[in-house]
């Protein structure tokens, strides 16, 4: 007995997409304009000020943070949520300025590790006032205390529910 249905009006209709809702709709498109307008102010900030783009001082920033100032090359990309093929151009590039530099891992012979150099924390202390400054009045000078809190709430619950935490998920940095 065939079970298929035999014309279209007997086939089971398809679920709708949830599309967006007008209000919601507005709040994507603010948020993409935001995001993208907000990342491009701090690259040429970064650019001007230090000849950096924005990921390449988040990079810094972490290895800066990081115990002996060091990082090994998978926790750097997993911190910079980035892929390990990307990762590796920037350290190249950091390296070449004498910000970073590579460092075989003793106890795996395929890990490295990423180290931030004097001159790299001399860039990161000359570069960072600008940079908090630049933040700051294009985010937190625009916002009122409880906007500020709210935003972060809402950012941590975002990142969180995009963080998965199952083997195996398709991640930046495992790839």
């Amino acid at each position: 007995m065939n079970m298929a249905p035999t014309s279209a009006e007997d086939a089971p209709a398809a679920e709708e997409p949830r599309w967006l809702t007008a209000d919601e709709q507005r709040t994507w498109r603010f948020y993409l304009h935001a995001t993208t307008l907000l990342e491009d102010h701090l690259d040429r900030q970064l650019q001007r000020d230090a000849g950096m783009p924005h990921i390449y001082y988040g990079l810094l920033v972490a290895l800066a943070e990081a115990p002996d100032r060091r990082l090994r090359m998978t926790e750097l990309a997993m911190n910079a949520k980035i892929t390990r093929s990307r990762l590796s151009h920037a350290i190249a590039r950091l390296e070449k300025n004498g910000w970073v530099r590579r460092e075989d891992c003793p106890s795996d012979k395929r890990g490295q590790f990423a180290v931030l150099t004097e001159e790299g924390a001399e860039v990161l202390r000359r570069t960072a006032p600008g940079h908090v400054e630049a933040v700051r009045q294009a985010l937190f000078d625009r916002l009122t205390p409880d906007q500020q809190k709210a935003l972060g709430e809402i950012m941590q619950i975002i990142a969180e529910g995009l963080q998965p935490s199952e083997a195996g998920a398709d991640l930046p940095w495992l790839r």
